[in-house]
């Protein structure tokens, strides 16, 4: 059985260099573009992974880190965030929000693929 991701990014062109990049593997590719659709794609297909945006429309991606940790059925789900906030505290800010691992944009496919298989090994 294939191990199932949840990409939340609001930016098409983001989504499709993790679609290409999640194409060339053997994982199963699942998308929300705002962070309510996240949670609601949480909920409903319990992923292995999930790579969260932070900068997102409805509920950023802190808000939505927290709602999916403290739902006793998801939290044991590690979150990747990925995002083009880099500056100092950044990181710290979301792993508070209970993010467990964290990858500045713009990515190397190299990195970001590496960091998945960590996590899903």
């Amino acid at each position: 059985m294939s191990k199932r991701i949840l990409m939340v990014e609001d930016t098409e062109d983001n989504r499709q260099i993790i679609r290409d990049l999640i194409a060339t593997t053997e994982y199963e590719l699942i998308e929300a573009a705002d962070g309510a659709a996240g949670i609601a794609a949480a909920r409903a297909h319990r992923p292995d992974l999930i790579l969260m945006d932070i900068q997102l429309p409805v509920i950023d991606g802190y808000e939505a880190a927290r709602r999916i940790k403290a739902d006793p059925a998801l939290r044991h789900i590690p979150i990747i965030a990925v995002t083009s906030y880099a500056l100092s505290g950044d990181e710290a800010k979301a792993l508070a929000a209970g993010c467990d691992g964290y990858i500045a944009k713009p990515f190397s496919p190299r990195q970001l693929l590496s960091e998945i298989r960590g996590f899903l090994s």
